[in-house]
């Protein structure tokens, strides 16, 4: 009997525009990087995103999101987790070049859980 792999549950704050672009998808996958976006950074807790979301792409943006999301475990075992700065702050770091792979290890629906304005 095979059932779903073992997933890992990510998080990621987004603007507006890039949001747009996950609808687009069909909520199944995130938009190639922009020239200047050489990482994408999901991040590990829901606290952390909200606090991007809210006080940095709101600012920025008019408003900001927090989506959720599962990947295979497995295949996140390629990127280490990184602290970038207090001890709940974490994340991954995937290689602009490396998302059509990662996008293609997302299990189910990304999800969006919190808009602020």
């Amino acid at each position: 009997m095979t059932g779903r792999p073992a997933t890992t549950t990510l998080w990621r704050p987004t603007g507006p525009a890039e949001l747009e672009l996950v609808r687009e998808s069909g909520w199944r996958a995130w938009p190639p990087r922009l020239p200047e976006q050489p990482i994408f950074y999901p991040v590990l807790n829901e606290d952390y995103a909200i606090k991007i979301a809210r006080d940095w792409n709101v600012k920025h943006d008019g408003s900001g999101h927090v989506t959720r999301f599962e990947v295979d475990s497995e295949f996140l075992r390629r990127y280490p987790v990184q602290q970038a700065g207090g001890r709940t702050i974490l994340e991954l770091w995937v290689p602009a070049e490396e998302l059509d792979d990662f996008n293609a290890h997302i299990v189910g629906k990304i999800q969006l859980v919190h808009t602020f304005q």
